[in-house]
């Protein structure tokens, strides 16, 4: 866990070493709350499902195209620089490497996604607000980023090319998320088959205050999924 913990703080701080870390932070924070505020003037009531829940326009279409853009880098990068060899050689497990770089990356987007808490305080001031599907919104938020995270260092372990692992990362993140909306096409039969499969569909459900076992553990075992892949492509690479 030591080993983990360092290596999540060095990734951590070389995110804010650079501008990655603010330009993610101030566009998130700026296109999300462009996105949420135009709708809820629309709709006219004190409500943050629309910032939670799934659409080809919402905060979470932003998520699909920075997490790959987080963790496009992370062994793609040392791999071609060489210095993936030089950490394998330490007395660091490849389970230290992998979680600690996703560790990394999901407190930057946790750290974004808990700036936008001035969205619904701003909202409950000007309105009756149920903080119940927040709270259950947020948590969604919080679980879909990390397994997007999840597909894409596994991606970034495949090449040491930084934008082939973006475009692979992007394309599986946006096949996941926009499958939600296939099933009209669909047979009945596999219907709900494709929406489990969905992280739309589980955001969905928790964006309208939903907290259900099946949504958390569908998130869990795509992250756990990912990440031990990405532990045994990594393993592979220097066996």
């Amino acid at each position: 866990m030591h080993n983990t913990l360092t290596i999540a703080k060095r990734e951590l701080q070389s995110y804010f070493n650079s501008p990655i870390a603010y330009i993610v932070i101030v566009a998130f924070l700026g296109v999300a709350g462009w996105m949420y505020f135009s709708s809820l003037f629309l709709i006219g009531r004190a409500d943050m499902r629309t910032f939670f829940q799934p659409s080809p326009f919402s905060p979470s279409m932003l998520l699909v195209i920075i997490a790959p853009a987080l963790t496009m880098r992370l062994i793609a990068e040392e791999r071609k620089s060489g210095t993936i060899e030089l950490l394998t050689t330490l007395p660091i497990r490849d389970t230290d490497v992998i979680v600690g770089k996703f560790l990394a990356a999901l407190g930057l987007i946790g750290l974004a996604l808990g700036l936008t808490l001035f969205y619904p305080i701003s909202v409950s001031s000007i309105g009756s607000l149920d903080w119940g599907p927040v709270l259950s919104g947020y948590l969604g938020m919080f679980l879909f980023s990390a397994a997007l995270l999840g597909v894409g260092i596994l991606c970034s372990t495949f090449t040491d090319n930084q934008i082939v692992a973006f475009i692979v990362g992007f394309l599986i993140c946006a096949a996941l998320y926009f499958v939600f909306w296939l099933p009209v096409f669909m047979p009945d039969l596999i219907k709900d088959f494709v929406h489990f499969m969905s992280v739309s569909f589980h955001l969905d459900n928790m964006a309208r205050g939903v907290v259900d076992s099946r949504d958390i553990f569908y998130y869990l075992t795509l992250t756990g999924g990912t990440l031990y892949l990405a532990v045994f492509s990594l393993g592979r690479q220097h066996a």
